[in-house]
């Protein structure tokens, strides 16, 4: 299954969480609207001033003006402006009910004592801001599905909003799989012949960390048929979704693909892909089951590529399909054709063009080839091998992270 088909399905399998929550506005970052939001006032609530300088009424400028007050922002003027008289101003404040021109400070030409002359001019504008210039009250902000982000909660809270309906974070599970493993912080002196430190349940964990989601670490599992079985029909009982990773090849001890196979409904098991063939995905009564393998580079590949868009759709919202940009190979590429193969690399730009070197031996397990890389290179299934100056599709990978 193609990368593309296997998308599809996985949309078209999931659905969005559908229980809702009431959030405080100020606790809201990173959560999903569940709802569209309007704005329950306009901006400016007033007619506000744009710049520094004098209200006055328009046509008054070319006389000398009696300034009979100020009007500072939060701190407005309390009156109207007579025959020959003008109100000091400031950006933001509210203008004078009577008042149809901002005259700006710059265009000052004298002031003594409370009177003030301006220089002869024509006002290119009015500089005052007329009520609901920015939003009008009853307009929407934001839609159901979007993803709370500072901006837009900045938005809210300037339109008088300070209670927000979200979608419920989904539960996310994340196991690891293999006798071999053993957790970060052991020390090295401890581990036994044949052993390796788990990176991978690290990784995911870290990958979910900026999205609407609510992961718990679920463990390590042995290489044990029973205890395999045990612990993903326990984990579907309290999580939506479940990520494992390791354990879906076709060796004597893999047992991810098999268990939910037995236990629920293997949806795919194989991708064409490179790295992440062997990638697992079904559900387990009504906990959805992701099974990534088990070596590094295509844990990060399918979780990046797969397992984050498929529980942005779990979670409510939308994901937008991931940035895809044309830069120059700076070396060859070694590609056989058959499989959409990703590779680690390195891309900047240079005279308007981007460029993109790849870094180095691209092995599933090598692990340090995400050190100083900042995209991923795409290379089609139908095509050979590339030569430097041929283009390319990269991915970035703050993009694929954000």
């Amino acid at each position: 299954m193609d990368l593309e088909e296997a998308l599809a399905s996985l949309k078209a399998q999931l659905l969005p969480i559908s229980e809702v929550e009431h959030c405080a506005l100020q606790h809201s970052r990173g959560r999903v609207l569940a709802k569209p939001v309007t704005a329950q006032l306009s901006l400016p609530p007033f007619r506000a001033s744009a710049m520094d300088g004098y209200a006055i009424q328009a046509g008054m400028h070319d006389q000398i003006l009696n300034v009979t007050g100020e009007s500072l922002a939060g701190h407005p003027f309390q009156g109207d402006i007579g025959p020959g008289e003008c109100v000091r101003i400031f950006t933001g404040a509210l203008v004078p009910a009577n008042a149809d021109q901002i005259i700006l400070q710059e265009e000052v030409a004298e002031r003594e004592g409370m009177q003030v002359r301006f220089n002869a001019h024509s006002p290119s504008e009015s500089y005052i801001r007329p009520v609901g210039n920015d939003l009008k009250v009853g307009s929407q902000i934001a839609d159901q599905g979007d993803v709370l982000n500072p901006f837009l909660m900045g938005s809210l809270a300037s339109a008088g909003v300070n209670l927000v309906e979200v979608f419920r974070r989904p539960v996310i599970g994340v196991f690891s799989s293999g006798d071999e493993l053993r957790d970060p912080g052991v020390e090295v002196k401890d581990l036994l012949e044949g052993q390796i430190y788990d990176s991978n349940r690290l990784t995911v964990k870290q990958l979910l960390a900026t999205m609407p989601v609510e992961v718990r670490d679920l463990g390590r599992l042995a290489d044990e048929a029973d205890v395999v079985s045990e612990a993903l029909r326990n984990g579907a009982r309290i999580c939506d979704a479940m990520i494992t990773s390791g354990g879906v090849s076709v060796g004597d001890a893999d047992y991810i693909s098999e268990t939910i196979e037995k236990l629920g409904t293997l949806a795919f098991w194989r991708l064409n892909l490179k790295p992440g063939k062997p990638m697992a995905f079904g559900k387990i009564e009504n906990c959805w089951i992701f099974g990534l393998p088990g070596n590094p580079v295509s844990t990060i590949v399918t979780a990046l590529l797969l397992v984050r868009p498929a529980l942005a759709t779990l979670a409510g919202t939308v994901a937008e399909p991931p940035l895809r940009i044309k830069a120059k190979l700076t070396a060859p590429l070694q590609h056989q054709p058959g499989r959409t193969e990703y590779q680690r690399g390195t891309f900047t730009q240079r005279n308007g063009e981007f460029e993109v070197g790849h870094t180095g031996d691209q092995g599933s397990n090598r692990l340090s080839t995400f050190h100083n890389a900042n995209c991923l290179i795409e290379v089609n299934k139908a095509i050979g091998n590339l030569q430097s100056g041929d283009w390319v599709n990269i991915l970035p990978l703050t993009d694929l992270t954000k």
